[in-house]
Parts: C-alpha cells; sequence; structure tokens
C-alpha cells in the first residue's frame, strides 16, 4: 500500500529597499552601473569607516509590517552576523537577530478550493546586502562587484504554513503586491530585487512532527519556486521510499537543467558568532513617528476591488486585472479622472494594453504611456473623430513611444471622414466595381455587404466613418 505525504513549505523573501541611498552609507542603490561605482569607504568595509542609519529603511519596514499584520518591536536593534566570504567586504553583516523590528504577523492567502488561509510571518528584519561574485570562465577567474552591497533589504521570514507549490506563489504574489503598493520595492525577481529561499520537508499524511529539511536557493522566478518545490518534494520522498535519509542541507536549483545540487550540508555550518553591532545605536520607534507611517498606509488591492465595482461600476474580472498591478491602477485612476469613462478606459487597459505587454514580453510597470494622452485617445475615439481601426493604430504608437494621439491624428491626417458627398460618391463607385456582392445582397446574403463596407474603408484609407458607411450602403442598395 503506497503511503500519502504531504509537504511542509516556509520561506525567507529578501527583498531590496526602493531608498536612493544605501543602508548605511550615501551611495546610490540603482540597479545596474559599471561594476563598483556605486561605491565608497563605508560600504567595501575600509578600516576606520561607521555606519549611518538610513531612517527611510525603518519607515518601509515598519510599513511592510503594519501591513503584514505585525507586531511593530519600537525597541530594536542591529547585530553584527560574522562570516567569511569574498563578496561581504567588512567579513560581517549588520543584520538584526536578537530584536527584530517586526514579529507575528500573517497574510492571507486564496487557496486552489476558493477558501482563504493564512500564512504565519514570523518575523521581519532589516538588514544590508552583500556585493556580486561574477564568474569569468574565460579567464577562469571570479571577480567582485560591491555595488550592491549595503543595499537595505528586509528579510520576511514565513511560519512553515504552506504545503503546495500553489500556496507558495499566492504567498509570494501577495507579499509582491502589498510592498508593490506601498513604493517599498519593486519587488523584481529578474533584477533579483525579490529573492525567495525555500525551506521544504515532507512527511506522511497525518504525521505531527516535521521531516528534515533542505533549503533552496538562486529561485529567481515564480516558475522556478515552482518547479524547484515540486522537484525537491519528490527527490525528498524517492528517498524515504527507497528507506534512504533526507539530509538536511542547502541545496542550489538549476533551472536550465530543472534539478538542485547540494551546496553545503547544514550539520557542519558555520557559528555566526552573533553580537550587538557596537558601531550603531539601539532604534526607538516612538508613538508618534509609528503613527505618522501608519497614516501614509495607501488603499491596498482588496479595498480597491471593492471600490472600483462601486464607484466606477466595472466588472469584477476587469478590476482583478487592472489592480494586480500598482502602477496600472494608478493609470486607470488618473485616465477616468481626466475623461469620466472609466468603462472605456479599462477595455483599452484589459484588451489592447495587455495584447501588447504580452507580445513585448514586458510587465505592467513598464507602461511608458500617460494618463494625459490614454484619456486623449479615448475621447477622440469616443467622439467618432477616429474610428475604432484608427484608434488601435494610434494606440500602438502611444504605447511604443508616447505620442501625443491629437499631434498624431493631425500630422498624419487620420481623422474620420464623416463627409457624405465624399463617402455617397465613393461608395457608388464600389457598389458598380463589386456587382457579384450586389446581386449576393439582394438574394438575401446579408454578409455580402461586409465585403462592400471593407472595400470601401479600403477606398478611403480605413478613415471612413463604420456606422455612416453601412447607412449609405444599405440606403443605396
Amino acid at each position: 500500500m503506497s503511503r500519502e505525504y504531504e509537504t511542509v513549505i516556509g520561506l525567507e523573501v529578501h527583498v531590496e529597499l526602493a531608498t536612493k541611498t544605501k543602508i548605511f552609507c550615501g551611495c546610490s542603490t540603482a540597479f545596474g552601473g559599471a561594476p563598483n561605482t556605486h561605491t565608497c569607504p563605508v560600504c567595501t568595509g575600509m578600516p576606520g569607516s561607521l555606519p549611518v542609519l538610513n531612517k527611510k529603511v525603518v519607515e518601509y519596514a515598519a510599513a511592510v509590517g503594519l501591513a503584514t499584520n505585525c507586531t511593530i518591536n519600537q525597541n530594536c536593534k542591529f547585530d553584527r552576523k560574522n562570516y567569511f566570504y569574498p563578496d561581504n567586504p567588512q567579513n560581517y553583516q549588520i543584520s538584526q537577530l536578537y530584536e527584530p523590528i517586526c514579529r507575528n504577523g500573517y497574510v492571507e492567502i486564496e487557496t486552489a478550493d476558493g477558501g482563504t488561509k493564512k500564512i504565519g510571518i514570523h518575523e521581519i528584519h532589516m538588514e544590508e546586502d552583500a556585493g556580486k561574485l561574477v564568474h569569468d570562465d574565460w579567464e577562469d577567474v571570479s571577480v567582485v562587484d560591491f555595488n550592491r552591497s549595503g543595499v537595505p533589504l528586509i528579510e520576511i521570514v514565513s511560519e512553515p504554513d504552506m504545503r503546495s507549490a500553489d500556496e507558495v506563489i499566492a504567498y509570494l504574489e501577495k507579499l509582491r503586491l502589498i510592498i508593490q503598493y506601498l513604493g517599498a520595492s519593486d519587488c523584481k525577481l529578474n533584477e533579483g530585487s525579490m529573492r525567495a529561499d525555500v525551506n521544504l520537508s515532507v512527511r506522511e499524511v497525518g504525521a505531527t512532527e516535521f521531516g528534515t529539511r533542505t533549503e533552496m536557493k538562486n529561485l529567481n522566478s515564480f516558475r522556478a519556486i515552482s518547479h524547484a518545490i515540486e522537484g525537491e518534494k519528490n527527490r525528498q520522498i524517492d528517498l524515504i521510499e527507497s528507506g534512504e535519509k533526507v539530509i538536511q542541507e542547502t541545496r542550489r536549483w538549476d533551472d536550465t537543467k530543472e534539478s538542485s545540487h547540494a551546496m553545503r550540508s547544514k550539520e557542519d555550518a558555520q557559528d555566526y558568532r552573533y553580537f550587538p553591532e557596537p558601531d550603531l545605536v539601539p532604534i526607538l520607534i516612538s508613538d508618534e513617528w509609528l503613527e505618522e507611517i501608519r497614516s501614509h498606509q495607501p488603499e491596498f488591492r482588496t479595498q480597491k476591488l471593492t471600490r472600483y465595482e462601486k464607484e466606477y461600476e466595472i466588472p469584477r474580472y476587469d478590476a482583478e486585472i487592472i489592480t494586480n498591478s500598482k502602477h496600472m491602477a494608478d493609470l486607470f485612476e488618473e485616465t477616468v479622472a481626466l475623461c469620466g469613462k472609466p468603462k472605456k478606459v479599462s477595455n483599452w487597459l484589459m484588451v489592447e494594453t495587455m495584447r501588447l505587454l504580452k507580445a513585448h514580453e514586458m510587465e505592467p510597470e513598464d507602461i511608458r504611456f500617460s494618463p494625459e494622452h490614454l484619456a486623449t485617445l479615448v475621447n477622440l475615439a469616443d467622439a467618432g473623430t477616429i474610428n475604432s481601426t484608427v484608434a488601435k493604430e494610434v494606440f500602438e504608437q502611444m504605447f511604443a513611444e508616447d505620442i501625443d494621439p491629437e499631434k498624431y491624428v493631425e500630422e498624419h491626417g487620420l481623422n474620420t471622414v464623416n463627409d457624405e458627398g465624399a463617402l455617397r460618391s465613393t461608395i457608388e463607385q464600389v457598389i458598380k466595381d463589386n456587382p457579384q456582392s450586389v446581386g449576393d445582397y439582394h438574394n438575401g446574403k446579408e454578409k455580402a455587404i461586409g465585403f462592400l463596407v471593407g472595400q470601401t474603408m479600403k477606398a478611403m484609407k480605413g478613415k471612413a466613418n463604420p456606422g455612416m458607411v453601412n447607412q449609405i450602403l444599405k440606403e443605396l442598395l
């Protein structure tokens, strides 16, 4: 009789905060840049340099804590975590072990059966990022780029409450949306501003004790996380089924090979020798300061969904797609404020915008056109100044280069032809040139008129008013 197993999963999620400067110095946190150009004596660990805490880091960390139902530790402090690695310039990392800024929170996710589930958050702590090792296979050397060293991070440590890859992805998407809505990070997995380590064990269904867990690193997309969970679950079940033991270790996931390999055993993991950070004073978050952070919390997705249905009277499905990105939600609201046509704005975002994003493999955050230009386009199409075919052509230009639709229509002579005289003479010519379709129409084939409309639009270079074309065609036929 085959045994049934369940997976027990907890996550450590690292999020780079969206501050302009690093956590303990004034260097830029911008992504990219030539190696070792966003550096100074502090973030390269030079002797005698001293850290100075960036206040904004504390505010972002507390804001994420409030949004994830955590208790904010108003008396918290930093600790020194000692380890030796080439990308760690000081040979220690400033982090928080004993008194983290946030504790005992949760986020609620929707489960596959349509219900909800609370995923506990053990703690959130602040820390500095390390540099980046770049391996050069050609020269057979590894070099270090310290641009990322000292970039502020929060680490969100969950409870082992997740039981499947689906629950993990739902939890990560919920976290990402909360953090993006706060403006605390862009959470781009492909740029490393959100990274997840997966702690996973399996046990027989009904067992109360946890199995031996492994930790998986190097997961930079939801797809990789999902595949890694499935792969590791099956690997551990195979070991147990064949009478072998699961070893507690850190494993690295290889997305191209769709498999993981051991990096280091946890049995002989080094002792980090934590002690209170001597170069930084403890942090005192006053009631007033905490209240000020609380007062700046935005309207989150769940509240927006309810409001959109009520205030804008758009379908729930539309609201869910639009609010799934903070940038798109802002774009929608600002455009509606300018043109007052929520359903039409929603249609442009839902259909054409989503189509072009998919075609160009872009994220909603990459949308460049302005609310002003989208509102102008909606008004031009709604007034019949341009027809739907032209509107789509203009939108594609606007999507690519954020052009002014009004100017573009004017410069390219794309205004709809509403001149009845000009239309009538064109349609007369079309009828004359297509006796077969005219005959079909008179013999009861209603669809034949569609061909004649198409021929008229072609003759008018797509600029005719379709309603007027239909009307005159029927009259002449």
